[in-house]
């Protein structure tokens, strides 16, 4: 959801009179198309927009040193914005500690690379070489394209007027670079509302193989697509459009709030499981091909973040809503589990 409501911020920079809600449902009822022709159309969309993503940051980066370094059509930039306009930490640690709640819900969907596991030709060595991988692509193509960015234009202009990555261009008078990195923020945008549509139709697909969800959602198309899962999944982010209709200007922070408070479960639960899964094998852990590292202090590291990104949510005024809620959805979820474990017992001893 929030995905499908920066896509519409983003084609508002070439068409400004363009309804944000209609662009998010385009795209949704696009995207959804594609996830249900078959998963090849899928991997292929998804390898597209990875392509566009890693050339334009690549080229971003190359482009902005050329600018602190050289300049263009201008005297180089030089790297006095990174301590200039009130220094280096202009809101102390305070400020440092809140933008990691931004922090959190950007790098949520790292944990997808588990899901895509399934459908894997060679999990046991494509997913840990993934998994290795990630670390160096946040470093190059989230740290290393922000550290530019905050070096060639201010800090605190930076994203007043959409894609920070598109205001720099502009401002530096380089059109058609802002152009073109406007279309790859659109792209990025698409590519994780793609991710997300296909791993929840598995994560439903699965849910309902344990028992944990209707059956209905393990009905497959003839392409071998779990089509039922994924039209719930689409429909459930019409949500979106109607937020975006009825509350455009913030639509965006309460839906990134949400998405927030939502990986926190996501990230804590896999902590756990992990902590459930050595203590069943740990006979076995010599065996394991993929063991985690700093086990299990990490694990409990992890957790202490998590509590934390709660609190600082809570000293939002725009986030603060969506932690409120996250008690009551909490108990919604564990009186279902409740009501499902009943109803499994009752069928036990009905068969016998």
């Amino acid at each position: 959801m929030a995905e499908l409501t920066v896509v519409g911020i983003y084609v508002a920079y070439w068409f400004p009179d363009f309804p944000a809600w209609l662009t998010s449902l385009i795209v949704l009822v696009s995207i959804t198309a594609i996830n249900l022709i078959n998963v090849r159309l899928y991997g292929e969309a998804e390898f597209w927009f990875a392509i566009i993503k890693v050339l334009a940051v690549i080229g971003m980066i190359v482009l902005g040193l050329v600018l602190i370094v050289f300049g263009l059509g201008g005297e180089a930039t030089g790297i006095s914005n990174l301590w200039v306009h009130d220094g280096f930490f202009p809101h102390g640690m305070w400020g440092l500690l809140l933008s990691l709640v931004v922090v959190m819900f950007s790098f949520g969907g790292t944990e997808l690379i588990g899901i895509t596991a399934g459908e894997a030709d060679d999990p046991k060595k494509s997913i840990p070489q993934a998994i290795r991988q990630v670390m160096w692509r946040i470093l190059i193509f989230y740290i290393g394209a922000l550290t530019v960015m905050m070096i060639i234009f201010p800090w605190n202009q930076v994203g007043m007027e959409g894609s920070p990555f598109v205001t720099i261009f502009s401002k530096l008078g380089i059109g058609s670079a802002a152009n073109i990195l406007n279309f790859v923020v659109l792209t990025a945008a698409i590519s994780v509302y793609n991710s997300g549509i296909y791993s929840n139709g598995r994560m439903l697909y699965s849910l309902a193989e344990q028992g944990n969800a209707p059956k209905l959602f393990m009905k497959l198309g003839a392409n071998k697509v779990p089509y039922v899962a994924i039209l719930f999944s689409s429909a459930c982010t019409l949500v979106v459009v109607a937020i975006n209709y009825l509350i455009p200007e913030g639509a965006f922070m309460q839906v990134m709030a949400v998405a927030t408070t939502a990986a926190t479960i996501t990230w804590v639960m896999i902590v756990l499981v992990h902590l459930k899964f050595r203590k069943a094998h740990a006979k076995d852990a010599a065996k394991l091909t993929f063991p985690a590292p700093f086990y299990p202090i990490a694990n409990y590291v992890c957790v202490a973040f998590m509590a934390m990104i709660i609190f600082m949510m809570t000293q939002l005024d725009s986030m603060r809503m969506a932690v409120l809620v996250l008690p009551a959805w909490l108990i919604v979820l564990y009186a279902g589990f409740l009501i499902r474990k009943r109803v499994n017992a009752r069928s036990a001893v009905a068969a016998e």
